[in-house]
């Protein structure tokens, strides 16, 4: 089994706070915990609980792969926005999707 690399780890965990836009005060206060703790989990100085852990995942909308192990699969809330109507400004991406679904299903029915 692979071991966890807790400073990889933590980088993770600060690339995906920063491309939210988010400071660390934001992204432990979202978590319920302190600053300090936050600091030491992102320098891989301290490890976290797996309640605290799910937390993460869930308020920065990744998935526990790519946290741990840099692995990046779509995440669930990923895979919903697509399925929601699109804004009448993206009509167009709408119809795309909609020709895409229709040739899958096509395609499904041939089988």
């Amino acid at each position: 089994m692979q071991e966890l690399d807790y400073s990889k780890m933590g980088e993770r965990i600060r690339q995906s706070r920063k491309a939210k836009g988010w400071t660390q005060e934001t992204l432990a206060r979202k978590c319920g915990i302190s600053l300090n703790f936050m600091g030491k989990v992102e320098r891989g100085n301290r490890r976290m609980s797996l309640d605290t852990f799910a937390r993460l995942c869930m308020e920065l909308e990744t998935d526990a792969d790519a946290l741990l192990w840099g692995v990046v699969q779509p995440s669930e809330t990923a895979a919903r926005n697509m399925w929601k109507h699109p804004k009448k400004k993206d009509s167009d991406s709408y119809a795309m999707y909609m020709r895409i679904m229709k040739s899958v299903a096509d395609i499904m029915n041939e089988t």
